[in-house]
């Protein structure tokens, strides 16, 4: 995640007096890591943590202010543990449009706008299991789908 954001140059920001406020159109690469952490599964902070210790490790305080602006902008909620005083963290809908927004500047950016060459760079380089396969053709069949029936309206 954090080679992506460096080589497409994305993360613009600048300091206020409190946080970091994003004049560009992604959050930092650290906010990225913990988003896409949380993406794959709810998680506490010392989850969190945890999970990103091996590529990116931080204090649990800097976890937890990550968190902070990360719920401050609306792209992580919490809850209260069920089982002791821990917040468990998960995305929101607007995580979404901000991954979109990353997806759509990565093709431009590194594939020249081609949308199959990021497919194919991204099918080489982890080869999809029959699950994952039966996904993508259910999402293409979906697709086509949804294009047709744009066609009949227009």
């Amino acid at each position: 995640m954090a080679f992506l954001c460096e080589v497409t140059g994305l993360v613009k920001h600048r300091r206020s007096s409190k946080s970091t406020v994003l004049t560009g159109r992604q959050p930092p690469d650290a906010e990225l890591d913990v988003l896409a952490c949380l993406y794959r599964r709810r998680a506490t902070a010392r989850q969190v943590r945890e999970a990103l210790h091996s590529y990116r490790p931080m204090a649990h305080g800097s976890v937890v202010t990550l968190l902070k602006r990360l719920e401050a902008r609306g792209l992580v909620a919490r809850r209260k543990s069920p089982v002791d005083k821990a917040f468990v963290y998960r995305p929101t809908r607007a995580t979404r449009p901000a991954y979109r927004r990353i997806v759509r500047n990565i093709i431009k950016r590194l594939f020249g706008g081609d949308n199959l060459e990021m497919v194919s760079a991204l099918l080489n380089a982890k080869v999809p299991t029959s699950d994952e396969l039966d996904q993508l053709q259910q999402m293409l069949d979906e697709l086509r789908s949804k294009r047709k029936k744009q066609r009949g309206n227009s």
